[in-house]
């Protein structure tokens, strides 16, 4: 598989067009002809309309116990590749946490203390 070092690219319309390498984005921003449209993941929008009928691309997901793995795919080539992690063992984590406190709240041994009114 190939190094996942693409930009997304969208016309005008927010239409989706092909995926291009940075050094013909960066050229395309100094020259003016597109702007950056999102940082994450790096998105440019051209100024002009374009005819461009996009090829096809696939949406990978390698499910795991701690993480997801996520990649979008032209053809053979990895345009863009990511990992989304789970909260599962987070969220068991802090209820842990809580039930701890709990538990100590209700076994601590503490002299009665008379009422103040």
């Amino acid at each position: 598989m190939s190094k996942p070092n693409y930009v997304l690219v969208v016309d005008t319309n927010r239409k989706p067009l092909n995926p291009c390498t940075p050094g013909v984005a960066r050229s395309l921003l100094k020259a003016k002809k597109a702007k950056v449209f999102r940082r994450y993941p790096f998105t440019i929008i051209l100024n002009q309309a374009v005819e461009n009928k996009p090829k096809p691309m696939q949406l990978k997901l390698d499910p795991g116990s701690k993480t997801t793995g996520i990649a979008l795919l032209q053809e053979e080539k990895v345009v863009w590749a990511g990992e989304l992690t789970h909260r599962g063992q987070q969220i068991k984590d802090s209820l842990e946490s809580r039930r701890a406190l709990r538990r100590g709240r209700r076994h601590r041994k503490t002299r009665y203390r008379k009422a103040r009114f």
